[in-house]
């Protein structure tokens, strides 16, 4: 078990962990037809705005309230229902997402009295699902927003389960934050080869996978669509990943009596397995073939990568469910994990961490025990650079935000094929670091090179 450490300093001087309005809103945006609206001050929208659009170079629908100072002191209900309204009259999306921020937090408003009232005397409102998640900045990061506002989108959306629901071949999803949208498409693809019908809630495969829609409209285009979140109560079961997703998925059991089963990462051959099996024993059939051989290509990856693997001395910083997976995924090939950062502390995974400690801090920690360890790659995202180059080691980008790498939503590292090309890439990087040899390396460790005496003799002097 690693022993937990908190961090002692006051302030972050090079922040790792992504705020808890920011992982709501990317929640929301895995919905069909939807707008998130950050309850709080405009700069905190546009700060949020950047970060998503670097992110996924897509155009992001968020919006905000934009309180100002008036606002702050006298409340923000007008803001919030002036937005709702320009929103609904000007853009009629589906579904609106409203995250708080610290802002009202902290002045302690009943935003959910507010919101309440707002519906009720706005009859224009009546045609959009507006669902509000509790969300301060200053509780928890981004694995803690995505999952509030999850839990959101469940207890506002869902119909509970009633003796008329009719029995069907479905598997609700609860995806982590820390899947792609690669990851949703391939774990979508695997169920449906079972013969069951997936429903993932968030979608952030529809809706941020990069693709040009036919006419462009102003909410977001796929993801999750609203008629299947209100049935997910027909499902046979719910696999939820990560465990800041277990509060979720309990509550949506509780709701709907749906069994479900929380995985705690789905990188790594025994994690895959068990998905399969699950899989094969709630649909009756047969494992296909397909995963069979994807299952032995991986296992000839491991056999392969673990040359480069071994005795390597790997710095994680990330969320906890990440942060998880990937030290697992280093320590099982074969590599040391020397230095481990987690952005927030609430969580159980932490304990797991296969290494002595894991401290609760920022890239500044990171680097520091990176350096102190002698760590030979640092693993965190794209705001981890600068580290990466004073300590002169390579960076493994992952996490939230990567902008300084194309094609991150397309990245992929669940199930069998993705376990294996996450074993490429790395060993790929290894390989690239190692130094070429030329002949000056072997100076000092080969002999003297022979010098023969010269047989010529001199003619005689002539006179």
């Amino acid at each position: 078990m690693a022993k937990i450490i908190q961090r002692r300093r006051a302030v972050s001087i090079n922040p790792l962990k992504s705020s808890a309005p920011l992982g709501a809103a990317l929640a929301y945006l895995g919905i069909d037809g939807s707008i998130p609206l950050l309850h709080g001050s405009q700069g905190c929208t546009s700060f949020a705005l950047v970060l998503l659009v670097r992110h996924f170079k897509e155009t992001i629908p968020l919006q905000t309230t934009a309180m100002e100072e008036v606002a702050t002191i006298l409340g923000g209900s007008g803001n919030m229902e002036e937005a709702l309204l320009n929103l609904t009259r000007r853009v009629k999306p589906r579904f609106i997402g409203i995250a708080s921020t610290a802002l009202v937090e902290t002045r302690g408003e009943d935003y959910a009295g507010d919101l309440k009232l707002i519906m009720d005397r706005q009859p224009e409102l009546a045609h959009t699902r507006v669902v509000f998640a509790s969300t301060p900045d200053y509780a928890g990061a981004l694995e803690d927003g995505w999952a509030r506002a999850v839990s959101a989108v469940i207890s506002s959306v869902v119909l509970p389960w009633s003796p008329a629901v009719t029995s069907f071949r479905q598997v609700n999803i609860l995806p982590g934050v820390h899947q792609t949208p690669a990851d949703i498409e391939a774990l979508k693809d695997m169920v449906e080869s079972f013969g069951l019908y997936p429903v993932v809630l968030p979608d952030v495969s529809g809706s941020l996978d990069g693709h040009v829609a036919d006419a462009w409209i102003p909410t977001t285009m796929g993801g999750a669509r609203l008629e299947e979140i209100e049935q997910m109560a027909r499902a046979t079961h719910t696999i939820a990943i990560g465990e800041h997703m277990r509060a979720p998925a309990e509550l949506l059991g509780s709701l709907t009596g749906v069994p479900l089963t929380v995985f705690t990462t789905l990188t790594g051959l025994a994690p895959c397995d068990r998905l399969v099996a699950l899989l094969s024993r709630l649909s009756g059939n047969a494992v296909p073939g397909r995963y069979r051989r994807e299952r032995s290509q991986l296992v000839d990856a491991m056999l392969d990568g673990h040359f480069h693997f071994g005795g390597r001395r790997i710095a994680i910083g990330a969320d906890p469910d990440l942060l998880f997976a990937l030290s697992h995924f280093f320590a099982g090939m074969g590599a040391e994990i020397v230095a481990a950062v987690a952005s927030t502390g609430n969580s159980p995974s932490l304990d797991a961490i296969p290494a002595e400690t894991v401290m609760i801090g920022d890239l500044t920690d990171l680097e520091d025990a990176a350096r102190a360890q002698g760590a030979d790659v640092l693993v965190t995202h794209s705001h981890g650079r600068q580290a990466a180059h004073r300590l002169d080691i390579p960076l493994i980008r992952v996490g939230f935000p990567i902008f300084d790498r194309l094609g991150t939503a397309h990245t992929l590292s669940v199930g069998y094929r993705g376990t294996r090309d996450l074993i490429f890439r790395v060993a790929n990087l290894f390989t690239g670091q190692m130094h070429d040899h030329v002949p000056a390396d072997f100076a000092d460790v080969l002999p003297a090179p022979i010098v023969e005496e010269s047989s010529h003799v001199s003619p005689p002097a002539t006179h």
